[in-house]
């Protein structure tokens, strides 16, 4: 029998370690942030500090960086106790010129729901730092808590939501919905006016090649509060379209030129590669985490394996030139190709393989079923009324674009046609699948830069609940809409939308989920600042569901 079985939730492990006892990060992390081009191996030895991720029950799989002059096994240890003084699962990982010098193996025989300390030697002695990590409980689970965050653009400012997220040490696992690196070069987005000084981003070059994308994640691996974090926490990982490039679906990107940057498949080889070769996640483009019969994590590919391309509204409505054209030409792609029952963007063998996940799931007892996936599910249009809030200092692109927005809304179309609501299809057979399985179904998504709280629904029915968790440095809808405050845009977008019942436009930061078999609450932590290191809250938002309900209150 598990030792977890009706048991509560073990204490944690003493502050000391959390703060700064066992910690050897600082100043030579930042350093590194801002090392040369030519310091492309960002030094020898182990240079990125430790990581765990795809925890289980009674395994765990450990990551770490040693540069050297040839292969070179590294041995692990792990061990209940900061001293190591009982190691109770060891082995060894290889770290090579192939793998970048990233080195990743399994812990396993390891007791559920544990906090365990673990470390790399190397055959020269040397020690890695202490990493800190937690297998899943089984059985009965009162409580579980995540913190969640999304798009993590480098150069727009400072991993405050890490930071804060290490110092409040209160989470059994970590999420990360996407956007983890941005493929921009330097310059670009952010532009150099919006962009840290100190915050330099190598390559210089928009990411590419393979030996670019490994350069762009040491770059971004090397700050200290990013570090921090995957050597406090296991965190389970997702892809979005920036770990390849912008909009991107199976078949290419937006941000993705064949004529200039080469055959599609062979850069989505080479992003996928560096992605799982420098963060602690599996080769498995999708997977189930069970937390005990609280819950089942369905970790989801939206982005690059089963993706149909996107529409795009413009090409709807391309030669139209008077109102009365354009909405005729949206109203025929509105009941025409936008209403394909067959369009994909999980792909047929996923989406099968979740409408078997939430089955076995809902037939085990599991409370709750949580989607941790990248895109928006719940059903945003624009508000026409936001045309005449724009004020007249507005840019023509943001007024065009809004114009456009406002006439899809009247015909009933979306605003975004990258997230779920270009995809209706995929949307409604997923939340059939979802009611006819009995879930509690709750949708994690990142991507959009904002906060969102969604009641979802099916033919009229409650089908689940969304909780949109906003980034951790890219910019919202204020970079564009900035004439408009974002109290009022968020009020009209609620008015607006009617499953709609939360929304910010303008914080940045992270999420506190907590699941327990009653319910669950997201509380949007709003940091003071990403232009300064500062790990400081200006303020939170909770948003609560009664497990069942379909419904979100506002706290």
């Amino acid at each position: 029998m598990s030792a977890s079985k009706n048991a509560q939730q073990p204490a944690r492990p003493a502050a000391a370690f959390t703060r700064r006892g066992l910690f050897r990060l600082g100043a030579a992390s930042a350093a590194l942030t801002a090392a040369p081009l030519a310091a492309r191996g960002f030094g020898n030895g182990f240079t990125h500090g430790v990581a765990s991720g795809e925890p289980g029950p009674d395994k765990v799989l450990l990551w770490t960086r040693y540069v050297a002059d040839q292969d070179t096994y590294l041995e692990f240890q792990v061990s209940e106790t900061p001293d190591f003084a009982d190691t109770v699962a060891g082995g060894s990982a290889r770290a090579s010129a192939e793998t970048d010098w990233c080195a990743k193996a399994w812990a396993d025989g390891l007791r559920d729901n544990r906090w365990y300390y673990y470390r790399f030697v190397a055959p020269s002695g040397e020690i890695s730092e202490i990493g800190r990590t937690r297998t899943l409980p089984e059985g009965d689970v009162s409580k579980f808590r995540m913190a969640v965050f999304s798009c993590s653009n480098f150069g727009f400012g400072y991993f405050n939501a890490y930071a804060h997220a290490a110092e409040a040490d209160e989470f059994d696992l970590a999420l990360h919905l996407g956007d983890y690196i941005y493929e921009y070069r330097r310059g670009s987005y952010p532009e150099p006016e919006a962009a840290i000084a100190e915050r330099v981003l190598w390559p210089e070059s928009e990411i590419v090649h393979l030996a670019d994308y490994r350069l762009r994640y040491a770059t971004y691996r090397a700050d200290p509060d990013l570090r921090r974090i995957h050597q406090l926490l296991p965190m389970i990982s997702i892809w979005d379209d920036h770990e390849t490039a912008n909009d991107s679906w199976k078949g290419g990107a937006e941000n993705h030129q064949s004529e200039t940057e080469g055959d599609w498949e062979v850069r989505k080889a080479a992003a996928r590669r560096a992605y799982r070769e420098w963060l602690p996640v599996s080769d498995e483009n999708y997977a189930a985490y069970e937390v005990g019969n609280l819950a089942t994590l369905f970790r989801l590919d939206t982005r690059i394996e089963g993706r149909e391309e996107q529409f795009s509204l413009g090409k709807a409505t391309t030669g139209k030139k008077t109102p009365e054209e354009i909405s005729a030409a949206l109203k025929a792609f509105r009941d025409g190709d936008y209403a394909n029952p067959e369009r994909q963007l999980l792909g047929a063998t996923q989406e099968a393989w979740l409408d078997a996940g939430l089955r076995r799931s809902t037939r085990e007892g599991k409370a709750w079923q949580v989607l941790v996936q990248q895109v928006v599910m719940g059903k945003l249009s624009t508000p026409p009324s936001l045309l005449d809030a724009l004020g007249k200092d507005s840019p023509d692109y943001v007024r065009r674009r809004i114009t456009a927005a406002s006439l899809a809304s009247k015909t009933g179309l979306p605003a975004n046609m990258d997230a779920w609501d270009g995809y209706p299809a995929a949307r409604d057979r997923l939340l059939k699948a979802s009611l006819e399985a009995g879930a509690n179904l709750l949708v994690l998504a990142g991507d959009s830069h904002n906060s969102w709280g969604f009641e979802l629904e099916h033919d009229g029915a409650p089908a689940g609940i969304e909780f949109g968790v906003h980034s951790v440095t890219s910019p919202g809808l204020e970079s564009y809409l900035g004439t408009i405050a974002p109290a009022d845009l968020a009020r009209d977008l609620v008015e607006y939308n009617p499953t709609l019942k939360y929304a910010d436009t303008s914080q940045r930061g992270y999420a506190l989920l907590e699941l327990t078999p009653e319910g669950a609450t997201a509380e949007y932590r709003y940091l003071q600042t990403v232009k300064a290191r500062k790990a400081a809250l200006a303020s939170s938002k909770r948003l609560t569901s009664a497990i069942g309900s379909g419904g979100i209150g506002i706290g």
